[in-house]
């Protein structure tokens, strides 16, 4: 409790002087170097919109963990998650694994670094404010957001400023950022001082990656049509709504796993409106890794929503592995996991009822109903909103 009491003390402090209302400081001619590098793609006069997005009033979950978004701090973080000077040789961003155009991911099934790839597959960055899970990175060793936004630039492979490994140590950046002209602007312009620490970069990145939100969907449109969701939305086809329902109501099992009615369940491990993972979630049986052998260990997942373009192509592969690659893969593998419960004492026991390995017997209609439902959550203006765009100048 002491802990958390100082964490959020230390927060309130260094934003004392980060108010949204921009005339308490001087004009935007006092930062040549933040217009040198930005131009009009940051004007300090005229900040975006980050702190008061509008949010569906069905939507009730949310954890600012301290750390409320501010205008000034999320647009210091959009600079910090799009500059490679955060990597040792200059040639990667935060942005470089996570991004825009596929929903802050990657293409590539593992990402490349200053000195090899990334171990497992780069995890979409969409509404990671609105979930009840507060842990990141898949197996959850980041305790916070404000942590996990430090530990790729303190990795070896990844943006190289370890500290072992022949890797300069993380202050060496600090050092290197501290040198940069619009860093000390926009510094003293966000926390009313030029000087460089770990926690401001942690607050600042931790407020943009907060900030992305993805609410102008189908399923949107529908559920603002509607009271709960287990209603049929007035939008929807009636293969879409078929799905929803699948992915609403929980199946019911034999006693040997084998599903005789009901839905999917998928909703038990990603409850809607939200549609982010459950904290208790145990492995999906998916146990492999991306270097060879087994991985277990691997118990988060990003949101559901904009698993897919509007246009239904894919953001990318998806799992820890990247091993799947289309919705109809993705909803294979839940249809049977007999084989997976095999050896993963790590499996979450809403996959193997009854001790046994899920065996949903899906049939075609119901598969070309999840995918119809599924494709409903992808969004529009998270892909093209300027705001979480790329501010250097090309």
């Amino acid at each position: 409790m002491l802990k958390k009491i100082f964490v959020l003390s230390t927060i309130l402090t260094l934003f004392s002087c980060s108010k949204n209302n921009d005339s308490d400081y001087q004009s935007v001619g006092d930062y040549p170097n933040v217009v040198a590098a930005f131009g009009s793609n940051i004007n300090l006069n005229s900040l975006s919109n980050y702190a008061n997005q509008p949010i569906p009033n069905y939507i009730t979950k949310s954890n600012v963990n301290g750390n409320p978004i501010t205008d000034k701090g999320a647009t210091l973080g959009r600079v910090l998650f799009y500059d490679k000077n955060l990597s040792s040789n200059n040639t990667v961003a935060c942005a470089t694994c996570h991004i825009q155009a596929n929903a802050f991911s990657d293409v590539n099934i593992a990402s490349t670094g200053v000195n090899g790839t990334t171990g497992r597959h780069s995890m979409r960055l969409i509404n990671t404010r609105f979930a009840n899970e507060t842990k990141f990175f898949w197996d959850e060793r980041a305790l916070s957001l404000e942590m996990q936004t430090t530990m790729p630039i303190k990795d070896h492979n990844e943006m190289g400023f370890s500290g072992a490994n022949g890797d300069q140590p993380f202050n060496n950046l600090i050092t290197k950022l501290s040198n940069i002209g619009y860093y000390k602007e926009l510094f003293q312009y966000v926390y009313g001082s030029e000087e460089i620490t770990e926690t401001k970069i942690q607050l600042a990145l931790a407020q943009f990656v907060r900030s992305i939100q993805s609410f102008d969907s189908k399923y949107d449109t529908g559920r603002a049509l509607v009271t709960n969701d287990a209603v049929a939305f007035p939008n929807f086809t009636a293969q879409e709504n078929q799905g929803k329902q699948l992915f609403l109501t929980p199946p019911v099992f034999d006693a040997t796993g084998i599903r005789t009615s009901g839905g999917l369940g998928c909703a038990g491990c990603h409850a809607a409106p939200e549609f982010d993972i459950d904290p208790n979630t145990l492995n999906n049986g998916i146990g492999g890794s991306i270097n060879g052998g087994a991985d277990f260990t691997n118990t988060r997942a990003p949101s559901l929503r904009d698993l897919v373009k509007p246009d239904g192509t894919t953001n990318g592969p998806m799992m820890h592995t990247g091993v799947i690659t289309s919705l109809q893969a993705a909803i294979g593998h839940y249809g049977n996991l007999t084989n997976a419960a095999i050896n993963n004492t790590n499996l979450d026991p809403r996959l193997k009822p009854n001790g046994f390995g899920q065996q949903l017997n899906l049939n075609a209609t119901e598969v070309n109903a999840m995918i119809a439902f599924l494709k409903t959550l992808s969004g529009n203006n998270v892909y093209t909103d300027t705001k979480w765009s790329n501010p250097f100048l090309n």
